[in-house]
């Protein structure tokens, strides 16, 4: 059998058979497990009940007592936010969050990174067996060091993005802690979702949902906007700007428009007070931007009063005025049509 998985460090590892779980965890952790839950929390000197709520906060199942699930890599962890604590850097609950943060996303990144690889790699018409499973360790062995390194480099560079837009904010004169920001927010909304789904075959939705996604990605990150969060037919964004926000939304739909036969898009677009939080954006502004969204006409751009007002006198917009309306748990609410300019078009 070829050499098929390999100790980070500690030379190579035979494997026979078809690859288990003990043969991915050699491969991408290192170190067996030599600690109980227990021994970890004593060794790196934390209390049971910290080590048990970041293990949970990371997303992990809790083990029984006398598990032995935990390696020297856990330890040095752990010792390491032991110093962040007794040096006064973080405290206990801060430490929670940033590890909850750490750990829904890396979680997500892990499940999406899996899934590509092995649809990259297996064979997706038949059975895969033994040599396939094979083949993927291998694959992932030798791309294991370029990944982790690129993850840091990625992580650094989206750290300075993140803080470049809150110093964006604080010179426009808002406070430097997002406590409450002035934000456009955006909600794009595939027309007929539920329809479509009934109509494709899975490998078909499936290239529809990420097809969307990335250019809906690809389009955000072009003007500086940042891609909230996706949820298969719809997705939420935010920009520091208005202008910024009717690009992002005038360019999906057009992109949209310019592709193959499936569904087209609407977009609902608010202007106001944001509440910043878990990476995710709450408040009435993200409501009303979905609210708008709902009476959007299919290939159209709903926008509110605060963005109309915003983008009045910028000349690359057209903004026409609709008939109030109520928007389910806001009231009434003034609804304009956003277009680009007759000149622009």
């Amino acid at each position: 059998m070829a050499r098929a998985a390999r100790r980070l460090g500690e030379g190579d590892v035979e494997i026979n058979g078809r690859p288990g779980t003990d043969d991915v965890r050699r491969l991408l952790v290192g170190s067996p497990p030599v600690y109980t839950r227990r021994q970890l929390a004593e060794a790196a000197g934390i209390s049971r009940d910290l080590a048990a709520r970041i293990w949970r906060a990371l997303g992990f199942a809790t083990l029984p007592d006398d598990a032995v699930a935990f390696t020297e890599a856990d330890l040095s962890a752990l010792r390491r936010i032991r110093h962040l604590i007794d040096a006064g850097l973080l405290d206990e609950r801060t430490v929670i969050r940033m590890t909850r943060a750490l750990g829904r996303t890396t979680g997500r990144l892990a499940q999406w990174q899996a899934e590509i690889m092995i649809e990259a790699v297996l064979d997706q018409t038949g059975r895969p067996g033994e040599g396939d499973f094979t083949q993927v360790m291998e694959t992932v062995r030798r791309l294991l060091p370029d990944f982790e390194e690129m993850l840091v480099h990625v992580w650094r560079s989206q750290l300075a993005a993140a803080a470049g837009r809150l110093m964006s904010l604080s010179e426009l004169g808002q406070e430097m802690v997002p406590s409450r920001l002035m934000l456009a927010v955006g909600f794009a909304d595939l027309v007929a979702f539920t329809r479509v789904t009934r109509e494709l075959d899975e490998p078909a939705l499936a290239d529809l949902v990420e097809g969307f996604e990335a250019l809906a990605s690809d389009v955000v990150a072009a003007h500086g906007g940042r891609l909230v969060k996706t949820l298969g037919d719809e997705v939420l964004f935010t920009a520091g700007e208005p202008r910024a926000a009717a690009l992002i939304a005038l360019d999906l739909v057009d992109e949209i428009k310019a592709g193959e036969e499936g569904p087209d898009v609407r977009i609902g677009l608010a202007y106001g007070p944001v509440l910043p939080a878990m990476g995710d954006v709450f408040g009435t502004t993200v409501n009303l931007a979905a609210r708008l969204t709902a009476i959007a006409r299919p290939g159209t751009i709903v926008a509110d009063g605060e963005m109309a007002d915003a983008l009045g006198g910028v000349s690359a917009f057209d903004l026409v005025k609709l008939r109030r309306r109520p928007a389910r748990g806001l009231g009434v609410v003034q609804p304009y049509v956003l277009r680009r300019s007759g000149r622009e078009r």
